[in-house]
């Protein structure tokens, strides 16, 4: 029987991914988690095969979650599952640990591909992705400019470009005011910008926020 533990914070998304991997083999079991928190205690209490995790969910970010997920369960495969399109997202989340990385996108089979590869404790990349990383081992010059920012950094350049305040920022991650405007700082210094006006058109550019 093969454990499949989901992470995201849409029920409608989880409903869908369940039917999905339900109808394709009914000794699927699944379990459904709506944030961080609520997974890591998942986690911690029974024992899964695979984890599918959103990396934009309320709280704490989903890379951190995935850190803490594999310092604790190193071999537990974990298969990223999000609506960020590969190139922004999926080399952080191969550094943090992720067994593959899927954009909601994806077909049906795609899905069932990257749960069955991953339970074998292989890697699952695209072939967009796999291009991608090509490019990226290459050095390839036509990187975006969020590359060079840190998680972090790019954790608030997304809050920020969600209209959040910066004093909002600092309680929703527990930093300080100033530990924040000094992400703020050196965001638009490594992206050659001036104002938060720059840093939320690039964003929402970019398909950084929902």
């Amino acid at each position: 029987m093969m454990r499949i533990l989901i992470a995201d914070d849409h029920a409608v998304v989880r409903e869908g991914v369940k039917r999905i991997l339900t109808a394709t083999d009914d000794s699927i079991v699944v379990g459904e988690a709506g944030n961080g928190q609520e997974l890591l205690a998942k986690a911690r209490a029974e024992t899964w095969d695979v984890v599918m995790l959103d990396i934009s969910m309320p709280g704490r970010n989903g890379l951190d979650v995935l850190r803490q997920l594999k310092s604790t369960y190193p071999l537990l495969p974990v298969l990223v599952f999000s609506m960020h399109p590969e190139h922004q997202y999926a080399m952080r989340a191969f550094k943090a640990g992720a067994a593959g990385y899927l954009t909601k996108e994806s077909i049906p089979e795609e899905l069932v591909t990257a749960i069955r590869k991953v339970m074998q404790g292989r890697r699952y990349v695209s072939p967009a992705l796999a291009e991608h990383l090509v490019d990226a081992v290459t050095h390839s010059p036509n990187a975006p400019l969020h590359a060079s920012l840190s998680d972090r950094e790019l954790q608030v350049l997304c809050l920020l470009a969600s209209g959040k305040t910066v004093t909002e920022i600092a309680a929703e991650l527990s930093l300080s005011v100033k530990t924040v405007s000094t992400h703020r700082s050196r965001m638009l210094e490594k992206m050659h910008m001036k104002t938060n006006a720059e840093l939320i058109h690039y964003a929402i550019w970019h398909r950084l926020v929902d």
